[in-house]
């Protein structure tokens, strides 16, 4: 086992086994329900956020991971002596970055990767920090490598409703009222740390769905072929099988991973939102 520890925030939404798989410690964000506070993936699931919504019409709100819980986390490992790495959601949309910097900088010996991304694009990230730590690189080769790597990632989604970044105050009525009566299902990019619109898809969920895979991944040459996670928030298994299915159509990758967006990201995008999330080729 290596001696450097690897830690992320909950944004990250990598499937629960590869948290145990590659022995990562997760960071709980808040999500509030009211004046309730729960810990996203341990006291609420997205689906149960979803439902909160449907059920109340408000919309849950996030907190950031505070210094406090960083010192929390990393501070056992520093005083063992082992180096921590931690990736975080992108710096542009959170402050939880700059607590888990200051957190680093009161114990020492901790790595702070700002990812500039979120969801399992920060997830590819943490599985390539745990790769390269199993391998013996040092932890500041690691930081190193992973700041180059993350310049490559290419992360996008699909959204089907435009209610959630309405109700956070991301989207105007008057563009969500558009979009519903056009029936257009906008693409989310991550870019330099923050979100932009990309495409606009017409058609019910599936026809979207499927041809924002291909707009993605149909006829591109700069894909590297080890891994693409394909994330969703709550949305009929069938529609994510098919998107799964056009994704290996499409390029022989070696690994096609399902992962499931968190409350945090949910919170955001609401329910029937999918993404693919891959890096592009060196």
């Amino acid at each position: 086992m290596s001696n450097i520890k690897i830690t992320c925030d909950s944004t990250c939404d990598l499937p629960q086994e590869l948290y145990q798989k590659y022995d990562v410690d997760v960071v709980s964000m808040t999500v509030l329900l009211g004046d309730t506070a729960r810990r996203d993936g341990i006291d609420i699931t997205s689906e149960e956020l979803v439902q909160y919504t449907k059920d109340t019409g408000l919309l849950p709100k996030t907190s950031a991971i505070s210094l406090g819980e960083y010192l929390d986390v990393f501070g056992p490992y520093v005083r063992q002596g082992r180096p921590v790495i931690h990736i975080s959601l992108s710096s542009d949309l959170s402050v939880s970055h700059h607590n888990a910097v200051l957190a680093a900088q009161e114990l020492g010996n901790v790595y702070v990767i700002d990812s500039r991304n979120l969801s399992s694009g920060s997830g590819h990230l943490v599985i390539e920090a745990a790769l390269m730590a199993q391998q013996g690189m040092a932890a500041q080769d690691i930081a190193d490598r992973l700041n180059e790597m993350k310049e490559r990632l290419d992360v996008s989604f699909v959204l089907q409703t435009l209610e959630f970044l309405q109700k956070g105050g991301r989207c105007s009525s008057v563009t969500a009222l558009g979009a519903r009566a056009l029936q257009l299902r906008p693409e989310i990019r991550v870019h330099d740390g923050g979100m932009t619109v990309g495409k606009k898809y017409r058609g019910n969920m599936e026809k979207s769905v499927l041809d924002y895979v291909r707009g993605r991944l149909e006829g591109r040459d700069d894909v590297d072929l080890h891994r693409i996670f394909v994330t969703h928030s709550p949305m009929p298994q069938d529609v994510v099988n098919k998107a799964i299915a056009l994704v290996k159509e499409l390029h022989p990758f070696e690994e096609v991973i399902e992962s499931s967006a968190g409350c945090t990201i949910c919170s955001h995008c609401g329910p029937n939102c999918l993404g693919v999330l891959f890096f592009r080729k060196a």
